[in-house]
């Protein structure tokens, strides 16, 4: 089970930049407020703590349907609809495309592009497309909808709506009514469930069926966590201790910045995958923490070096894995080399493990603050328990903020834009907009 060691945040270790335990007790009445009301289920987005005890039958169905009929699956998404599903993917099943069926394709953007490279290399007739919008509103993942819809019609015909699944609300919105309008496939996203907060839903779920991940695993993990973190003490809640580690750090310290770090490559899409979550769920009303996702030992040798002598502005957490599932043995070669030969014998495994060590100290030994998070492996179970551990971690910073950790006001804006550029009724003042700043900017070019 996951463990957080914070030693390295505290000022008898790291000096005056680290806390120290009065400061960490003061947070003790408010953080015990905060897991009243999450507890409680006081906010209706709160939802996605009930996600592990969901029953997964019909999702299940639904991948070994995939898996027996198409040779291709294209996951149509944008945000959380696509990052979560990406991680799972890299973290449990790695080279996917390379080894197995049916082969995986994630269009989480609108480039046209790369939507042209994948329609080049899949038979549409041998696709399952799962189109993922709560409100089917998303402008880009309509978009990609309306033309992954023509093209399949042009394949396929009459059929075309067999060859979809959509993953919607369960009642309401425009994905819904063309679901059900052509009889689509689909599977419910819960009322209170938001994008960045939905990997533990069918959004992520089916995905991991589909690749053969047993989603009860990732569930199972993500219900543990919960257990894990129901303590409404901070010293005993690995999750709000992070949470307020890092919220202390950015009030006292002016430390705004949040370097997750996972030393395994099959991380670094937990790492895109917790950018969206902890920007967009605390990034509101002038506050907030910039996350810095990276991936070690990679970003020692690109990061490492600002993270040490730059700003004083970051909190870097690590992500130490027990056992990778595999090693190799550095073999006796080039014995005579004094520069290489001190390898010879050693395990891959253990020098990876020495960088993420030696990193921690490194940073530590010139007072920068850092902790780490510790899983025994990367699989469903642990991968699942780091979703619903960094998941009630965002949204009990948020609650001590004394923001809402759940909406996303400042994307409003920007989508409304969008709107009235592409021509959206109701949106005219907007496009009126967009043209008078078009003839703003002209005078400053060069």
């Amino acid at each position: 089970m996951l463990t957080l060691n914070f030693a390295n945040m505290m000022e008898k270790v790291i000096g005056p930049n680290g806390m120290n335990e009065k400061t960490i007790e003061g947070l003790s009445l408010k953080a015990a407020e905060i897991h009243r009301e999450i507890i409680g289920r006081r906010r209706p987005e709160l939802e996605f703590m009930d996600l592990p005890g969901g029953d997964t039958t019909d999702i299940r169905k639904l991948g070994g349907e995939v898996r027996q009929e198409s040779e291709n699956f294209l996951l149509l998404g944008i945000g959380g609809s696509a990052l979560g599903p990406r991680a799972i993917l890299e973290a449990l099943s790695p080279y996917h495309n390379l080894r197995k069926t049916p082969r995986v394709f994630i269009y989480d953007n609108v480039d046209p592009l790369t939507l042209r490279h994948i329609l080049s290399v899949v038979d549409l007739t041998k696709t399952t497309v799962n189109v993922i919008s709560k409100s089917g509103s998303t402008a880009e993942t309509a978009a990609s909808f309306m033309i992954l819809w023509d093209e399949m019609k042009k394949a396929v015909g009459a059929d075309a709506a067999k060859m979809f699944i959509a993953t919607t609300d369960p009642a309401s919105g425009n994905l819904r009514k063309i679901a059900s309008d052509f009889g689509m496939r689909t599977l419910p996203i819960g009322k209170g469930i938001g994008g960045r907060y939905s990997v533990l839903s069918p959004v992520g779920l089916l995905l991991a069926e589909v690749i053969g991940v047993d989603s009860r695993e990732l569930l199972k993990g993500a219900a543990d966590m919960r257990l894990r973190c129901a303590a409404d003490e901070l010293l005993k809640n690995p999750a709000y201790m992070l949470g307020s580690l890092l919220y202390l750090m950015n009030a006292d310290g002016k430390r705004n910045v949040n370097v997750l770090i996972p030393y395994a490559d099959g991380l670094k899409f937990l790492s895109e995958w917790f950018c969206q979550l902890w920007s967009e769920s605390l990034g509101k009303e002038g506050k907030g923490m910039t996350p810095y996702p990276s991936v070690g030992t990679t970003d020692q040798h690109s990061q490492l070096q600002l993270w040490m002598e730059g700003p004083e502005d970051k909190v870097v957490t690590f992500i130490r894995i027990d056992e990778y599932g595999a090693d190799y043995t550095i073999p006796g070669v080039f014995e005579e080399v004094e520069g290489t030969n001190y390898l010879s014998g050693r395990r891959l495994s253990e020098l990876i493990k020495a960088e993420e060590e030696s990193s921690e100290l490194a940073l530590a030994k010139r007072g920068h603050p850092n902790m780490t998070i510790q899983i025994p492996s990367i699989d469903a179970y642990h991968l699942g328990g780091l979703f619903q551990f960094f998941e009630i971690a965002t949204a009990f910073t948020g609650l001590l903020l004394g923001i809402n950790p759940f909406n996303q006001p400042g994307v409003e804006e920007g989508k409304n834009f969008t709107y009235g550029m592409m021509g959206k009724k109701g949106f005219e003042a907007k496009r009126e907009e967009v043209e008078k700043a078009r003839e703003d900017k002209a005078c400053w070019q060069i």
